[in-house]
């Protein structure tokens, strides 16, 4: 499998849970800018949408999309239960979570990475955002996971996109569940290695 990735994109949570399940396979950069990879190629003809991350399968099938790449990889190898069985109730709850941290804290920070909005409008996304993360500071309040007492693929997003928080110069000291669980995975051998393999310090 071929892994096309950006450094700071949503892209680094299937590249951790990639060293998590230890599964073969290749990483390579793809510049937003120019749209082309590290190996030359015209990212758009991989990915029309023309961003990361992309997932290349061994039959040269392409998946898009990052809560679709990360339940991919985990059904690959179930007896890692890094996310429930198909079909079962905690499977549509992982849903549930993961379509939350999509569209109400992954789009609920483009506002503020935006140029095109003054500061004003940016404190407005910004309490909104505070809102969003209050929420799953409360479930981790309860359990060390987002779902419950062991990693799964949740916590490898929830992790991606709350580090971009350091960009706005937001720390964590109002989230401190979030901080120990910041913390924690921080630490994880699957996370410290995708940071390295991205150029990222941790």
């Amino acid at each position: 499998m071929t892994l096309y990735y950006a450094p700071h994109a949503c892209s680094l949570s299937p590249h951790i849970v990639l060293h998590e399940l230890g599964l073969p396979f290749d990483a390579v950069k793809v510049d937003n800018k120019s749209k082309r990879t590290a190996r030359g190629e015209d990212f758009l003809a991989i990915n029309p949408k023309g961003y990361v991350a992309a997932l290349r399968l061994e039959d040269g099938r392409v998946l898009t999309e990052g809560p679709a790449i990360l339940q991919y990889l985990a059904d690959l190898r179930p007896e890692a239960a890094l996310a429930p069985p198909a079909g079962s109730w905690e499977r549509v709850r992982l849903q549930e979570m993961l379509s939350f941290i999509t569209s109400e804290l992954h789009a609920g920070m483009s506002p503020l990475f935006s140029d095109s909005f003054g500061e004003e409008v940016k404190a407005v996304f910004r309490e909104r955002l505070f809102r969003r993360i209050a929420h799953v500071e409360q479930a981790l309040q309860a359990t060390p996971y987002l779902m419950g007492e062991r990693f799964g693929v949740a916590d490898a997003y929830l992790f991606t996109v709350l580090g971009w928080l350091r960009f706005f110069g937001i720390g964590m000291e109002r989230w401190p569940a979030l901080a120990r669980f910041m913390a924690a995975m921080a630490q994880r051998p699957s996370v410290r290695a995708a940071l390295a393999a991205e150029g990222i310090e941790g």
